[in-house]
């Protein structure tokens, strides 16, 4: 996100969720991180946000996993889950750098999976 309003959100419930993970205030937050998002006029983290705030209230969690992945080799690997607080922040991290490619190519996936487990 370019708006240090936004990224100073972003830092504040990043701190909330390594203190523990609470769906209400996680959702109240991804709220008005949003808002930034649509300020900024970036449909991907706009979008993101809300599917990320849907699934925790439709499922009191934020489980998040990537399943399987490849290695250096081309083989499939399973991936341990993390915890609802690490595999949130892991995604606000890259909404804080969505400028990089490569985290905007993330969180193009995990917008994809949450669009696939909510609809």
């Amino acid at each position: 996100m370019k708006s240090p309003e936004a990224n100073k959100e972003i830092d504040k419930l990043i701190k909330a969720l390594e203190k523990g993970f609470d769906a209400e205030k996680t959702i109240k937050a991804l709220t008005k991180i949003r808002e930034y998002a649509l300020q900024e006029t970036d449909p991907l983290l706009a979008k993101v946000c809300r599917l990320s705030y849907e699934y925790i209230k439709e499922n009191d969690c934020f489980d998040f996993t990537v399943e399987k992945t490849e290695d250096e080799d081309g083989e499939d690997i399973l991936m341990d889950p993390g915890t609802d607080s690490e595999n949130l922040i892991y995604l606000l991290e890259l909404i804080k750098r969505s400028d990089n490619e490569f985290n905007r190519e993330e969180i193009k996936e995990m917008r994809t999976w949450l669009k696939n487990e909510l609809y």
